[in-house]
């Protein structure tokens, strides 16, 4: 019998677990110029766009709450179905569905911050134009929205539909387009690259902060029994989430961090415990997003938390932020 896709990490979360001591241990990490409580965050595109995990956890708890991605103007994203679960993950095709910069702005951003949470907001844009209109629209957020994710993952109209991510001059312009934000600017990369390390280059010129490894694994699904695509954006596939992809992510953030070890790094890929969190700071990241765990377990971002600080307590760490990149310094 097939397990759920989330089945395997839960198992692991389980026999990693420790007890909580949390309060021994200082969690405030830095990612750039910005300073958070603890080094815990949601995901781009699992988390919503406002407080739709607020009934599960205290969002302010969090280092931050990082939304879905959000282009200039609405945008319908794909037909569906637009996921699916696979062995150790899931794959989806959602298409960026959103409502836009500005109705986000007015209709959902108010009462995110009236939880008392850091925002992070993700955007993303089909052309260098789109990013430069999203992030100038966001020029005067309110200070509650500490950062901007720059997502340049999503297909490139201007570049034979390739990923912005996927061409370091692309990822440049992109980059130095959105200072018209102006806050702190984290480049969101894909692992679909032979060498991700000038792509991290080419980012951090362009404005970038920090960047955010990784995105999604390209992927597909098939139904042999009806010899149809899984998903409804047919031969396009769809990005490869979780369990899965954590080693990758693993790999992406210890290759950039061991390159350029002054350039902070977000760690995303399958962290569905405290152990996986930790195992991506010793790799060099500053700190995490839980994004595919929480559509098993809505309250996973917290418990991630809390695991990991209890395994710093029992690694006898006084502070997170001497976890980051301790694996480079053992080996060197």
């Amino acid at each position: 019998m097939k397990l759920p896709f989330w089945q395997g990490k839960a198992d692991r979360s389980v026999r990693f677990s420790l007890p909580e001591r949390e309060g021994t241990v200082d969690l405030t990490t830095r990612i750039g110029s910005v300073v958070l409580p603890n080094p815990v965050m949601t995901a781009s595109g699992t988390a919503g766009h406002s407080t739709e995990l607020a009934a599960y956890l205290d969002l302010a708890s969090l280092g931050a709450v990082v939304v879905k991605s959000l282009s200039a103007g609405p945008w319908a994203g794909n037909p569906g179905p637009r996921v699916h679960s696979t062995t150790a993950g899931m794959i989806n095709s959602v298409g960026l569905q959103g409502p836009g910069v500005e109705a986000w702005l007015d209709d959902e951003l108010p009462a995110l911050l009236a939880t008392g949470a850091r925002v992070v907001v993700s955007i993303w844009g089909t052309s260098v134009e789109g990013y430069e209109k999203a992030a100038a629209m966001l020029a005067t957020a309110p200070s509650g929205v500490v950062a901007l994710e720059v997502n340049l993952s999503c297909p490139n109209t201007e570049a034979s539909s390739q990923m912005f991510a996927h061409d370091a001059r692309a990822t440049e312009e992109a980059m130095a387009a959105t200072a018209a934000a102006g806050r702190p600017r984290w480049a969101k990369l894909s692992p679909n690259v032979s060498d991700l390390r000038p792509i991290a280059e080419a980012a951090r010129r362009g404005g970038a902060e920090a960047v955010t490894l990784v995105n999604t694994v390209l992927g597909m699904a098939i139904d042999p029994l009806t010899r149809t695509y899984r998903l409804g954006a047919g031969p396009r596939g769809g990005g490869l989430s979780g369990a899965s992809v954590h080693p990758v992510a693993v790999r992406a953030v210890h290759d950039v961090h061991a390159a350029f070890p002054d350039l902070p790094i977000v760690g995303v890929g399958g962290v569905a415990s405290g152990i996986d969190a930790a195992e991506l700071l010793l790799a060099g990241a500053s700190a995490v997003q839980v994004g595919t765990a929480t559509f098993a377990d809505p309250r996973a971002p917290q418990r991630v938390l809390r695991e990991l600080a209890a395994w710093a307590a029992a690694q006898h760490e006084n502070a997170i932020g001497d976890v980051v990149g301790a694996i480079h310094r053992r080996q060197g």
